[in-house]
């Protein structure tokens, strides 16, 4: 299984999820045609975004469609949460030390 934060570290995985979070469903050929590189560099991503168990895949007859499962995203959105947490934490004690200054 890859590392999810692996997984989006590239922009172009970045913006196949965002295609993928605005459809039910796309086929590759779809998918391949949102890019100015082929369909074998294409698949390579949406495979990284599979390993990470980002993206879910079905053959329809000779055609792959794929979907975004959205689980792993709550991975990340939990850890920006805890760091957003940090930094309102640690930015509402400066902005209390400076008005402690401000003050004296």
């Amino acid at each position: 299984m890859r590392d999810v934060f692996d997984a989006i570290a590239d922009p172009t995985r970045r913006r196949l999820i965002r295609l993928l979070a605005e459809a039910e469903e796309i086929p590759l050929h779809e998918l391949t045609a949102q890019f100015q590189m082929g369909r074998t560099a294409v698949s390579k991503h949406l495979s990284i975004l599979k390993e990470a168990g980002l993206v879910l895949d079905r053959k329809v007859g000779k055609e792959t469609r794929f979907r975004l499962n959205d689980a792993p995203l709550r991975e990340i959105h939990n850890w920006l949460t805890f760091y957003n947490k940090f930094w309102n934490t640690n930015m509402l004690r400066l902005n209390q030390l400076l008005e402690e200054e401000e003050e004296e």
